[in-house]
This record gives C-alpha cells, sequence and structure tokens, in this order.
C-alpha cells in the first residue's frame, strides 16, 4: 500500500510501499527504521530522516578516523608506482583509484574534488600520486587540512562549495545524503564541461538484497538514507544534465560476510573478516563477487557520469 506523502528521491514516483523493518547493526544498537521501495525504478528510502544524523557517527565511525601520511621516500615510490601503471596498465601495481582513473584518464593538472571525503585518505594517496590540485569536502571532519596548495579538506558539505572541477567523486557519500536530486544537480554545476563525476555506492539491484532481504548489511540504517537501483540513478543524472556513460559495478565479499554477521545479530564495528571467518569462506565469497559483479548484480557499482 502506498505511503501517503511519500515520494522516491530518485524517480519521485509516489507509488511506493513500506517493505520492513530493519534493525541498526553497525554499532548493534538494535534501533530499528523502517524503509520504502519504489514500485517504479525500485530504489529503496528511509521513510523518517532522525533529525540528528551526527548521534549515528560516533568518532570510532570508519570514516572519521585520522589520515595516514606517508614518509617523503615512501610518496616517491607511489608517485613512481602510478606512473608505471598509467603506461603499462599492470594489475599488480595498480593504487586503489586505478579502476576509475584508467576509464577517465585525468591528467595530473585536473581539478578534483572528493565530496564527502571522510578523512580525505583516498585524496591523500592521490596526492602522493603527483596530483597538483586536490579538494575534499565533508561537514563531520573534525577540521580543516592543508598540504601545501595541492591538497586542502575543507570542513564544508556540497552546497557551500565555489569553484568548479573536471572531476568530482563521491565514495559511498551520496547515500549518507538528504536529497539526492538536489546533489547531483549541484555537481552538475560544479562541474566543467568535458567534466566528469564518479559515484560509488550501493545499489538495490543486489542479489543479496533479494535473496537476505532486511539483513543486507549495506541497508546499514539509519546512515543509508536512501539506494538507489542503477535505473533510479540513471535517470537522476539525466534529469541533472549529465550523461551515464558506464556502471561498473564492483562489490566485495562484505556484501556476503557482513550480512552473515546481520543475520547472527552480531554488530560489524571492528570485526576483522580474516578473524571472524574461515579462509575456506573467503575464498568462495571471492569468487562470488567477482560472479555477481560480472552478471551485474552485486550489492554496490559505480557510475560514471559525463557533462558534455
Amino acid at each position: 500500500m502506498p505511503i501517503e506523502n511519500f515520494s522516491c528521491p530518485y524517480c519521485g514516483s509516489g507509488h511506493l510501499h513500506e517493505i520492513h523493518q530493519v534493525s541498526e547493526m553497525m554499532f548493534g544498537t538494535g534501533e530499528l527504521f523502517k524503509y520504502a521501495e519504489c514500485q517504479n525504478c525500485g530504489s529503496l528510502a528511509l521513510t523518517e530522516v532522525p533529525q540528528d544524523l551526527a548521534a549515528y557517527y560516533p568518532a570510532s565511525y570508519y570514516s572519521l578516523q585520522p589520515l595516514v601520511e606517508s614518509s617523503f621516500g615512501k610518496n616517491l615510490l607511489k608517485k613512481i608506482r602510478y606512473d608505471v601503471f598509467r603506461i603499462s596498465g599492470k594489475e599488480k601495481i595498480k593504487p586503489v583509484f586505478g579502476d576509475w582513473f584508467s576509464r577517465i584518464k585525468p591528467s595530473k593538472s585536473a581539478k578534483i574534488a572528493d565530496i564527502g571525503c571522510g578523512n580525505g585518505q583516498l585524496l591523500y594517496e592521490l596526492y602522493a600520486a603527483g596530483f597538483c590540485y586536490l579538494r575534499g569536502y565533508d561537514p563531520f571532519m573534525e577540521k580543516e587540512q592543508h598540504f601545501g596548495k595541492k591538497l586542502v579538506l575543507s570542513k564544508k558539505d556540497v552546497f557551500e562549495i565555489q569553484e568548479k572541477f573536471d572531476l568530482i567523486m563521491m565514495h559511498h557519500a551520496l547515500e549518507h545524503m538528504e536529497s539526492p536530486k538536489k546533489i547531483l544537480e549541484q555537481c552538475s554545476k560544479l562541474l566543467n564541461p568535458q567534466g566528469w563525476l564518479l559515484v560509488r555506492l550501493p545499489v538495490a539491484d543486489a542479489k543479496v538484497w533479494a535473496d537476505e532481504g532486511v539483513n543486507w548489511v549495506q541497508l546499514d540504517p539509519p546512515r543509508h538514507l536512501h539506494i538507489p537501483s542503477t535505473k533510479g540513478l540513471k535517470q537522476l543524472g539525466t534529469e541533472s544534465g549529465l550523461v551515464c556513460k558506464e556502471v561498473v559495478f564492483d562489490s566485495s565479499t562484505f556484501q556476503f560476510w557482513g550480512t552473515e554477521l546481520v543475520k547472527n545479530k552480531r554488530p560489524l564495528h571492528g570485526v576483522i573478516p580474516e578473524e571472524a571467518f574461515s579462509r575456506q569462506d573467503l575464498a568462495m565469497w571471492r569468487k562470488k563477487a567477482l560472479l555477481y559483479n560480472k552478471k551485474s548484480v552485486g550489492d554496490q557499482a559505480c557510475f560514471y557520469f559525463y557533462k558534455a
């Protein structure tokens, strides 16, 4: 039965129905939250967003841990490694951002922003690799940080940003923000022509969601305010003046071992999978994750949006 005065944050349809009550299990509080599923595009959304979301992001939350800097020598090696990878494409030396940048191919002088950057660790790795203009934004970070003029981390949200960029990234950030339509519209405004918006997040197309329902670890209430289907996010991108050039599923074993913890009512925070599960199980889940990604039914994906 449709929920009164509630519309899908991705396609705008009012034909939604309450599907399940979901327990908070990152910290194991067991607090219950209600999600609705869009009958039109299949996206999911919380029916009521808590007034104080900051309360669900304690100092121990993974993305708020201190940034880890490397020595000058180690950073030099990282720069050399990326330069060699960029030329050779060798998987063995691929940095964490290798797959994404192999597709987008930004120059080292490109203006790059990471919105919802957490502690800024990813941008620091880009800084170490030799990129020259990096900006990170997160309203939950403790304080602003500067690494010369090349890397600046600012305690701001997306609507406080003034300058424009050649590449904007949101790595598992959009689902934590209210009003994804307004967020994508703002990102489109902040992009230079021929600019890219890279969005990585959980997707409701996941087979794990279909199989396990409320035990799916990526629901993560109430931090995940909404989870789009690929159809829903593509549509929202189009409405924001962006072209979705590619969707690459990049889910990991987390969809399996995390869901297993939720099923057994075990909090996720602080769990080391190598200690909680057998090597055989982890190996099986790695193969399964690769298969799910190949079939486009993994539980997270990377969307490559282009601004003409």
